[in-house]
């Protein structure tokens, strides 16, 4: 049986999004520092996931705290890229002639914050240097209203970019504000505009709702002015407010504000099926009549996520690492100055990170897993760890118990994917939520 934190169900149903298991900041200071090719030794690595970090933004929204810096000058820019290339070669060798890539992905911060001259180097960073086959695998790019540019655009499409993902947040000018996302309905709906006449076969928009003055009718709006460009899946994120963010710095008491954001994820869950989307997640919604690009979504479950860049994690059986995290401008400020300052050789090994033993592997495949709307396939963790789910985790009863889960506490009802992000806490290691309580925000 693995051990979980049991408490936590009865609060509020906003505790933390799991993007990822176990969270960054619980990663730690690797001492010794590990070989690269010793991590990788043993891992399969023909179908791997490669995931380019690029850490700058036109500005940072004010409820941000993504490690990536603004107003980045050119000269930095060019090092980034310089760098990037020596960690790739770095990770190449590592990795071996063997290495495959079947998913790729540029995050940041903003990829398309580069020219177009160089997203033509950082695609040709990933090919030539790490060998990606693009076009050939399934790649999305993230992008902002301000920077879905034709010419970047024509540069993404050239390379066989599959996906596109907008952060729009709202399609109203005043919400869009108070979010600290000063931008304006017409520059929104241009890049749309351009994102679809690239012909990049799937467009994905992040909205936002929880956002001060919003109402269930401006929310309303947002949903409509989403759904008339009929994206192919649109991500719908409750509004945090995080330490050193900029609405992080401002007085944010709302006793109703769970509430308000219940009922407006409630009213989107409405919306968007009566227009045709099915729900993968508590965030991901995809219009029913498109299937996922070349095949199921990525499962990291799986492990084999490569990262490229100072703010990108990697993920083995084993080990997750990355570079040293930060949020507040002259922390990340530091951490990129010291990425750009390393030699070349500091890129055969992983810095920053957390191994996860046996039961905290299980753990993961089940997280992962049970936020997912299709919920834990019984058979393949048996199949992968040797027992049943409910023999590991007996706990799950408790979400039958509240009407959150079905089918033993394997798949959540539509009234535990709303609460997501109190499942997802109430399921993590007293490990992995001990390092996380120990992290110091900078």
């Amino acid at each position: 049986m693995v051990t979980s934190n049991l408490a936590g169900l009865d609060g509020s149903p906003y505790q933390q999004y799991l993007y990822a298991y176990p969270h960054k900041t619980s990663y730690r200071a690797l001492r010794p520092r590990p070989l690269l090719a010793d991590v990788w030794r043993a891992e399969p690595r023909d179908a791997l996931f490669l995931y380019a970090h690029v850490p700058f933004c036109e500005m940072r929204c004010g409820f941000c705290n993504l490690f990536t810096r603004t107003g980045a000058p050119a000269e930095q820019v060019t090092a980034y890229l310089r760098q990037l290339r020596r960690q790739a070669e770095r990770v190449a060798d590592a990795l071996g002639g063997d290495a495959g890539y079947a998913r790729v992905a540029f995050g940041g911060g903003t990829p398309t914050y580069l020219t177009a001259g160089e997203l033509t180097e950082l695609f040709d960073i990933a090919t030539s240097t790490l060998g990606a086959r693009l076009p050939g695998v399934p790649l999305s790019v993230e992008t902002s209203p301000a920077t879905a540019t034709p010419d970047r655009l024509a540069v993404l499409a050239a390379h066989g970019t599959t996906r596109v993902s907008i952060g729009v947040q709202s399609f109203l000018d005043a919400e869009a504000r108070a979010a600290g996302r000063p931008q304006r309905r017409a520059e929104v709906e241009a890049a749309l505009d351009a994102i679809r006449d690239a012909a990049i076969p799937l467009l994905n928009v992040d909205l936002i709702y929880g956002i001060d003055g919003q109402t269930a009718d401006t929310w309303r709006q947002s949903l409509d002015a989403a759904l008339a460009w009929r994206p192919e899946e649109l991500y719908l994120y409750p509004l945090y407010v995080r330490p050193l963010t900029g609405l992080g710095r401002r007085a944010h008491a709302r006793a109703d504000w769970d509430a308000q954001r219940l009922a407006l994820y409630a009213q989107a869950v409405e919306v968007l099926g009566a227009a045709g989307y099915r729900q993968e997640s508590m965030r991901q919604f995809r219009r029913a009549d498109v299937p996922a690009p070349d095949g199921p979504d990525y499962c990291c479950q799986d492990d084999g996520m490569v990262g490229l860049g100072c703010g990108a994690r990697s993920y083995t059986t084993g080990l997750h690492y990355s570079f040293d995290y930060a949020v507040s401008v002259s922390e990340v400020r530091a951490v990129l100055d010291d990425y750009l300052a390393r030699p070349a050789g500091d890129f055969a090994y992983a810095e920053f990170g957390f191994a996860l033993d046996g039961t905290e592997q299980r753990r993961r495949w089940l997280l992962k897993s049970l936020l997912r709307a299709e919920g834990v396939d019984a058979a393949a963790y048996a199949a992968r760890f040797g027992v049943a789910p409910a023999e590991d985790f007996p706990e799950l009863g408790r979400l039958v118990e509240r009407g959150w889960a079905t089918d033993g506490g394997l798949r959540l009802t539509p009234a535990g994917l709303a609460r997501s992000d109190a499942v997802g806490p109430w399921l993590t290691s007293a490990r992995v939520r001990r390092a996380m309580t120990g992290y110091v925000p900078r």
